[in-house]
Parts: C-alpha cells; structure tokens; sequence
C-alpha cells in the first residue's frame, strides 16, 4: 500500500503547530497502525530529519497510551485501540489525516503526544478504600450481587485513554470519571467513601477544565472498551445523593 499521511507536528504546548504531509510506500495491510507509523519514522530518521511523536505502551490495547485521531475519529475508524486498528481498514491511495486529542485539559507535548495526568490527578481525589484487608480475604467473605459485580467488572474495564475526552464536542471527562467512581461505589468495600468519593472525584474534573456533558453520547461511541453512556446518569445519581447527604 502506499499512503499520503498528514501528520500534526509541533515541538511543545506553547509552539504554533501545522499539519506536515508525508508519503509512505510499502505499508502492508496486516500491520497495525503503529507499524505504520514506526515505517515512517525510519524514512524520516534515514532523511536526517526529525521523527514523529507518538504514545504508546503495551501495543495489545490494554493501556490505552495509543491515543490518536485518525481521519477525525478517536482511535479512527474501527472501535478499538489505535495499536489493534490495521491498515486493512484503509485502501491503497488514501490521504489519512493524524491528530493529536484535542482539549485543553490535554496539553500537547510534542506532536501527537498529549498530557493525560488530568486522569491521574481526578483518580486520586477519589481517595483510597479503608476496608481493612490484612492478609488475602476469603473470597465469599463480603457477599456481592452479581448485578453489582457485573457492574463494578464492566467500569472497571476503563483503561483511561481519553477517547471520550477526544470524541466529545465539549471536551467532556464524565464517561471516564462515571466509570472510575461507579467501579468502585456499587461494591460493599467501596462504601465508606461512597459520598466523599464522587464529590472530590468530580470536583476534581470540573478543576481541570474538562467541558460541561451534554449528553451527545459520542463519548459512549468512541470508547474502546464500551464503557455505556447511562454511566454517566448513575454516577449523577450518586452526586446528587451524596450533596443531599451533605448538606443535612
């Protein structure tokens, strides 16, 4: 295959950044598109000239470090990681566009690397669970119905790419912060925090500058991992009560 890339380079957050084409030769359907990617940046490396940036870890879409906008899609055209989207969803001759995610609480670093710590730092207002454990407990020592189990399993699947983050038209984290406190909230060791949890969590959110939800539900769309939109209403729910708990 040979492809026509436009590739967005900047060196850091405060420098103006273009979109630079590229064309690539030799690209084989079966690669992953960051096989891709690396092909380009021998030819680039081989030309003397600066190789493109790019996140990535495990490459098995389990990390979610892989984030990209390809063709305006979070992770592009196929609901998956951008390292398990082959290059046989595209056609010999196509001009593919590549993004970093765009919004402000995911400041450029370099090319179409972003800084995701606002994740990090929403996670850890949640705080911590005060269950005491000790030594590994009995598994059937805390009853938990299998709906709730179900439930907590199906959050908890949320690696933190920032899809929902990327595909949202405001810029919105609720599906992630959703999935991060409604994991741990539905279960019997997640309890004590319940309230303090989802109050600091998305306070936490509104302070980073992440936008306003709107209920467009791209978000639910574009997540890899198919985290459901109605996470959002139940981690809603959940603030509710706990600011009528609050307040007394």
């Amino acid at each position: 295959m040979r492809l026509t890339l436009r590739v967005w380079r900047q060196r850091d957050a405060a420098a103006p950044g273009a979109m630079s084409t590229y064309d690539v030769d030799g690209i084989s359907a079966d690669m992953s598109f960051l096989e891709m990617l690396d092909t380009l940046n021998e030819d680039l490396i081989l030309r003397g000239e600066d190789p493109v940036a790019f996140d990535h870890d495990c490459r098995e879409g389990i990390c979610g470090a892989c984030s990209l906008v390809i063709d305006g899609e979070a992770h592009g055209p196929e609901r998956t990681t951008t390292c398990q989207l082959h290059m046989r969803s595209f056609r010999d001759g196509d001009t593919i566009d590549v993004e970093p995610w765009r919004a402000s609480a995911f400041p450029v670093v370099k090319d179409l690397v972003v800084d995701r710590s606002a994740f990090d730092r929403v996670i850890q207002a949640g705080g911590y669970i005060t269950a005491p454990t000790g030594a590994a407990p009995e598994a059937h020592a805390t009853p938990v119905p299998k709906a709730d189990a179900d439930s907590a399993f199906e959050h908890a699947e949320c690696i933190g790419c920032g899809a929902c983050v990327a595909a949202c038209p405001n810029g919105s984290a609720m599906l992630f912060t959703s999935a991060k406190i409604n994991h741990l909230n539905v279960l019997p060791q997640g309890s004590p925090e319940r309230e303090t949890r989802v109050l600091d969590m998305v306070a936490q959110m509104d302070a980073e500058g992440f936008g306003g939800c709107t209920l467009t539900g791209e978000c639910a769309t574009a997540c890899p991992k198919g985290i459901p939109l109605p996470s959002i209403a139940a981690m809603n729910k959940e603030w509710l009560r706990a600011r009528r708990k609050v307040k007394g």
